[in-house]
């Protein structure tokens, strides 16, 4: 009998201890446009957080003590990868000492892995070439298919640390690609008579936007990547900018604008300020709002100017 009360009561005191545990996961993200996806996919099952705000330029993130302390209590860390965050994310999870989330274990997802990658260098990667990515663009987001394969990596990771919560996770992925799909194809709809328009832009972060949404980018502000424009490399854009009768440059919100305002003035081209990122401005809260931004700013723009 005695035996029996101390199992009860052992495993009421378990119960409390048993139920936190099972309670809602801790889900941090480097970006907002991974914790944008992430909170589709969890529902009320997890909290989702990111640490780089999006009109931060996401390769140089202030890599600031609170951010160890929050990885010190997550569950799950979702990576964009493809070396973007290498900067500046290694040392906080080294210093978290969360071992849930170091690379190679159960909380740690590199939401890279499954997505459509491009510009992933043949040759031999140096310095010279400027912050070239050897493991290609990771700028992958700005595709909604490729959106999709990052909820779906998200689900998957959530179900494998909670496999009762499958079927719910499952739910939620398939809600999401299901509204995803009719979007894109309001997207895809909407800058289909633009197809083909010659832009420019300062960094390159429109890759993927661009091939999903046939945009043909024949040049860049940055001479190489993450190097600053040089008068020569500016009069040699503006020269061909003004052969293939580009009309639009497209610069993210954490760059500069006065050599691209110079080379709009000089061309007659329409310079944006085009978010890449959820949080870029203040209207973008979602995924979805990042696509319907952009693409409403680009139409408007190649309207005005007479692009093609």
């Amino acid at each position: 009998m005695k035996k029996h009360v101390v199992l009860l009561v052992a495993a009421l005191l378990m119960a409390p201890a048993m139920a936190r545990a099972q309670g809602k996961l801790t889900v941090m993200t480097t970006t907002e446009d991974l914790a944008a996806i992430g909170r589709e996919v969890v529902g009320d099952h997890a909290t989702v957080e990111a640490m780089a705000r999006g009109y931060q330029d996401p390769h140089f993130v202030e890599a600031k003590p609170s951010f160890i302390l929050k990885l010190q209590k997550a569950d799950v860390l979702v990576v964009v990868g493809r070396e973007l965050e290498i900067g500046w994310l290694p040392p906080l999870i080294q210093q978290s000492r969360n071992s849930k989330i170091q690379p190679g274990s159960p909380g740690y997802l590199d939401a890279s892995l499954q997505a459509t990658i491009l510009e992933v260098p043949t040759g031999q990667v140096t310095r010279a070439m400027g912050d070239v990515h050897p493991l290609g663009n990771p700028h992958y987001w700005m595709d909604p298919e490729n959106g999709k394969r990052i909820a779906k990596e998200i689900a998957d990771k959530l179900a494998e640390l909670r496999p009762n919560d499958k079927a719910y996770y499952q739910q939620k992925l398939a809600d999401f690609t299901s509204r995803l799909d009719a979007a894109e194809k309001r997207w895809l709809a909407e800058m289909a008579p633009y197809k083909g328009t010659k832009v420019v832009t300062y960094h390159r972060s429109f890759p993927n936007f661009s091939e999903r949404f046939g945009l043909d980018i024949i040049g860049y502000v940055e001479p190489k990547p993450g190097i600053p424009p040089s008068p020569q490399h500016t009069l040699d854009l503006i020269n061909e900018m003004k052969r293939q009768n580009a009309k639009i440059v497209l610069v993210e919100p954490y760059f500069d604008l006065k050599t691209p305002n110079a080379i709009g003035r000089d061309t007659g081209a329409q310079v944006l300020v085009m978010p890449p990122s959820v949080g870029g401005v203040k209207e973008i809260t979602d995924y979805f709002k990042l696509f319907d931004y952009d693409i409403t700013l680009l139409v408007d723009a190649i309207k005005k100017s007479g692009a093609k």
